[in-house]
């Protein structure tokens, strides 16, 4: 059989398919569909060409409705595309492997993280895919891989450092092997790596850090490894498909109302037991908080007068105080406030007062279907994933306290471009609150400084602040980091003094 088109400038041929190899019934439905199909197509095509030279704009939205139809899903065009090629390994001999164990919440761990991938640079080592904490106050049992992209992570990273996701089988305590445990200085540099830690390799050949906090110094460190400590953080740690879903989804919900605030209210359960402060709390949590610091070995600090530490600036603010300083930051009943946190010590009892003044508050765990949380549910860590992805997208970022996260979230906003963040001065803003609140400081007379306090501390660039012999008391590289911020001559210019981001 042979169709032919009106100009005949397409022909199409359908010979005859031998009627034993296929049933006859069977054979005449196929051959009939194929050379329809073909007819159709030919008569579909022809019919645009001339179209198309008599009336160019005549099919124009026909084309693009056909091409509507016969593009693939979004879904099914990112799987016809081919991934991105791997960047070529680096090439060279691996002094061992390195194997650690983050402790801490996510980010805490994911600072370490970024950490322990710079020392395995550094020492040409073999770095073993990170294992996450499952013994702290939150007990989440996540693996690396519940959390991050673990695929993406070795992939992206390969051209720096060689990351496997498990020891070779002759290390393993089947075969009667025993890493080297040991958790490194606190804050040590290159030197230190070099000198006491790489010897360590050629007698062992694998070294397990069982702590990884704030094992690296903010200051002093080789600019190519502060600029893969960046890298790792802001490209090498993608969440995982499940996650990022659904922060986007929470991100899109927000967006879809206007400008959002995110706040960091970080007056959790732990955080009080830890930092021993009780302010707004009854008798009877301020003794249940009490009895959670001593049952945790690692919170050293036993005895603590609450008081005394809020009025050096030790304490995350109340509800009550954060919604006092929203006020007073000129932030009105309409804003559009997002809780990123955990349970608040206390519940909606505690959150009266700030619900009362921001109608529009909201949590993940209001603008979700409890479903779609339900996988998240006991995982601390993938629950702050959420908070940390709508932190980072929103228009204003308040933490209630100087936390990991509150410090990697802050670095992450400068890192894309300076991002409104407001870092509470809660040494300054106790004074002010207590002025205020005993009658002393009118209300106008507190929002002006409570702003003129804050002018500076908005998230605007300037330099990170070195304190030799300090390290805790200097400003955290995760917070700033500036050598990744900026290239060239233009650096000073950026850092230098007079940049300012004020309220809007």
């Amino acid at each position: 059989m042979e169709i032919r088109s009106e100009n005949n400038n397409v022909q199409v041929r359908c010979d005859k398919i031998p009627s034993q190899l296929i049933p006859r019934t069977r054979l005449q439905v196929w051959f009939f569909r194929v050379c329809s199909t073909i007819f159709v197509w030919t008569c579909l095509v022809q019919l645009v060409a001339v179209g198309q030279l008599w009336h160019p704009r005549l099919l124009t939205g026909l084309t693009n409705r056909i091409s509507r139809i016969t593009r693939p899903p979004l879904r099914l065009q990112h799987a016809l595309h081919s991934p991105p090629p791997l960047v070529p390994p680096r090439n060279y001999k691996s002094n061992g492997f390195l194997k650690v164990s983050c402790n801490g919440g996510l980010n805490q761990m994911r600072a370490a993280i970024c950490d322990m991938v710079a020392v395995a640079r550094l020492l040409n080592l073999t770095l073993v895919v990170p294992e996450l904490d499952k013994t702290s106050f939150w007990a989440d049992p996540s693996d690396f891989e519940d959390i991050f992209d673990v695929r993406h992570f070795i992939d992206s990273l390969r051209d720096e450092v060689r990351i496997v996701k498990r020891l070779p089988k002759r290390f393993s305590r089947k075969h009667g092997f025993e890493a080297f445990r040991m958790p490194p200085v606190s804050w040590s540099n290159e030197k230190y790596y070099l000198e006491q830690i790489l010897p360590l390799f050629g007698k062992y050949k694998v070294v397990y850090f069982n702590r990884t906090d704030a094992r690296l110094a903010n200051n002093g460190i080789p600019l190519y490894l502060q600029k893969l400590r960046c890298r790792v953080n802001f490209q090498g740690l993608k969440f995982t498909p499940e996650i990022e879903t659904l922060g986007y989804k929470l991100v899109r919900i927000l967006q879809e109302k206007g400008p959002f605030l995110a706040l960091h209210l970080r007056y959790e359960m732990d955080m009080l037991a830890f930092s021993g402060c009780t302010r707004g709390c009854t008798v009877e949590e301020a003794e249940e908080l009490k009895r959670l610091r001593y049952a945790y070995p690692w919170w050293r600090e036993k005895e603590i007068v609450s008081e005394e530490k809020r009025q050096q600036g030790l304490c995350p603010l109340t509800p009550e105080e954060a919604a006092l300083i929203l006020q007073a930051l000129g932030f009105d009943k309409e804003t559009q406030i997002y809780i990123a946190s955990g349970e608040i010590y206390g519940s909606e009892r505690r959150l009266a007062p700030l619900r009362a003044a921001f109608p529009q508050i909201v949590k993940k765990e209001t603008l979700l279907d409890p479903v779609e949380l339900q996988q998240f549910q006991n995982h601390s860590s993938q629950m702050a994933a959420l908070d940390f992805m709508v932190s980072i997208a929103s228009n204003t970022f308040i933490p209630t306290y100087d936390g990991n996260m509150a410090k990697v979230v802050e670095g992450h906003r400068r890192y894309l471009g300076f991002k409104k963040s407001i870092l509470p001065d809660r040494k300054k803003l106790v004074e002010l609150l207590d002025l205020h609140q005993n009658g002393t400081l009118p209300w106008n007379d507190f929002a002006l400084a409570v702003r003129q306090a804050h002018k500076n501390r908005m998230g605007q660039p300037f330099h990170r602040r070195i304190i030799p012999d300090k390290p805790k008391e200097e400003d955290y590289f995760y917070a700033n980091p500036q050598e990744c911020l900026c290239e060239g001559t233009n650096c000073e210019d950026l850092l230098g003094l007079g940049n300012s981001n004020t309220l809007q």
